[in-house]
């Protein structure tokens, strides 16, 4: 997608015939918009990708992104491709080569696919050299100084990646020493604070761009834990098996089936959305209730009457001594009579990082 320029900024969407091309790695956030918009401002033309994946904010649903992420390359007229890393990004998740992060986020590898796919991206569309929004020190895994040293070496694009936030305080690339790009114009950006780049995107016109909080569930610490549990239990989860992680709360049952626990009526929706029908979904008639979905092989009897015991404690009937709880089980419905779970089972279950801890705050 692309648009025209707009704002103060004048001439970064020229003629863009006989320019020297660079491919972008493309956010939709502060950093990346900046790099972009510093390089054009040279007239140099510029591709942006966007890179998706099973863990980051779905760009086709605003309400999960604090702002549109294609609004910049509206505004300013760069074009946009967008790229599922699909399976290649599962296997690093599962066993990245420079290992995880705090949680489940594996931020080296991830930024080495990522640049070797731009990497093909630039070869195929004859572009000079890839430009990222990476700002020194700013993240503590992959911005490191030795980390971008890693990552550049391990892509083959040693010389061919422009930070052009930090450019002034990083070796000079090809691109620069080919006088592709004045250096000149380029920033020495460092360290955490983004008060830099917020001057910067006013001098811009830049206006709308997403909070730095959030993105990759990767780095979150109960989907961490939850995927790290999944895996344990099975090494090829299904796509749904991954947007579950995001919902409701989460219960083993047995080494092969759990329970996925609503927490409100747009959770419920989503659950049954995401099932597609598969699975045995439990509620309480009658009762303001969540639903509750048994996914996974081999459920036994004992493993329905936990889980409506646990729909029952989440429903509006948690206070009763037996409550009847409707169960559909591929198009067969029957109701059982249980009572509701107490701080025990909910504790013996849970998939939950503090298990004891978050078991004891319902009540």
């Amino acid at each position: 997608m692309s648009g025209q320029v707009s704002g103060p900024i004048e001439g970064l969407a020229s003629s863009t015939a006989g320019r020297t091309r660079a491919v972008a790695l493309y956010s939709g956030g502060l950093d990346s918009t900046l790099a972009i918009l510093t390089v054009m401002r040279q007239g140099i033309e510029v591709k942006a990708i966007t890179f998706m994946n099973h863990f980051g904010c779905d760009i086709s649903d605003r309400s999960s992104c604090s702002k549109d992420p294609f609004a910049a390359s509206v505004k300013f007229g760069f074009e946009v491709k967008l790229c599922h890393l699909s399976e290649k990004f599962i296997e690093i998740v599962k066993n990245p080569k420079f290992g995880h992060g705090r949680n489940m986020n594996p931020c080296m590898d991830c930024r080495i696919l990522m640049l070797q796919e731009a990497k093909e991206f630039m070869e195929m569309t004859g572009a000079a050299f890839i430009i990222t929004g990476e700002v020194l020190g700013q993240r503590p895994m992959s911005q490191r100084r030795d980390a971008l040293d890693i990552i550049d070496r391990e892509t083959g694009l040693r010389g061919r990646v422009l930070r052009p936030l930090s450019a002034k305080i990083l070796k000079p690339t090809l691109a620069e020493e080919q006088g592709l790009v004045d250096r000149e114009q380029l920033y020495g950006f460092g360290g955490r604070t983004r008060k830099p780049q917020m001057a910067l995107a006013r001098e811009f016109g830049l206006t709308e761009y997403p909070s730095p909080a959030g993105g990759c569930l990767l780095t979150e610490p109960n989907y961490s834990y939850r995927l790290r549990e999944l895996f344990q239990h099975d090494p090829s989860p299904a796509l749904n098996d991954y947007h579950l992680l995001r919902l409701g709360r989460h219960f083993r049952l047995g080494l092969s089936c759990k329970a996925v626990v609503g927490r409100d009526e747009a959770e419920n929706e989503m659950i049954l959305n995401l099932s597609g029908g598969a699975g045995i979904s439990l509620h309480v008639p009658d009762h303001g209730s969540p639903v509750t979905l048994i996914i996974g092989q081999s459920v036994t009897e004992a493993d329905i009457v936990t889980a409506a015991a646990l729909c029952a404690r989440y429903s509006d009937a948690r206070g009763l001594d037996s409550v009847a709880v409707a169960v559909t089980d591929n198009g067969r419905q029957y109701r059982i009579e249980v009572r509701p779970a107490d701080a025990a089972l909910i504790e013996e279950f849970l998939i939950e990082k503090k298990k004891a801890q978050a078991a004891a705050t319902l009540y």
